[in-house]
């Protein structure tokens, strides 16, 4: 892993799908010497992040000097790193389309995301605070 990264991915390695995008990220940025850390939310890493276990299994969530964002904004900092990426990241940003990809994201693809990782066994929803 790169050290001293300005940026940084934090995902969970136990979603498939999540899995799988980040591991074609990680194995692009290595191969182009890209300064990007990605830490595994089922390791100590988590620590670092300041999130609890529920909340950053939610979704994707991407420091870059220093701040923090997640879902399509944190696809937007990462993919803006990766030359391969760019075109996506400004196509994806435009006014309109943003608001469309990040409706999707937060409340259909995360949803769905989390509720397949909640469902796999071993995992359980977190509890209601009374």
């Amino acid at each position: 892993m790169v050290q001293n990264a300005q940026t940084a991915v934090l995902y969970n390695s136990q979603c498939p799908v999540c899995d799988a995008e980040i591991a074609h990220y990680a194995r692009y940025a290595g191969k182009a010497g890209l300064p990007i850390r990605f830490d595994d939310l089922n390791t100590a890493a988590l620590g670092q992040w300041g999130l609890n276990p529920d909340a950053a299994a939610r979704r994707l969530y991407v420091q870059h000097d220093g701040v923090l964002v997640s879902g399509i904004p944190a696809f937007l900092v990462l993919w803006a790193q990766m030359p391969k990426y760019r075109l996506l990241a400004k196509f994806v940003g435009l006014p309109g389309i943003r608001q469309i990809a990040a409706a999707a994201y937060d409340h259909v693809f995360a949803p769905a995301l989390y509720g397949w990782h909640m469902r796999r066994p071993g995992k359980h929803a977190p509890r209601a605070s009374r």
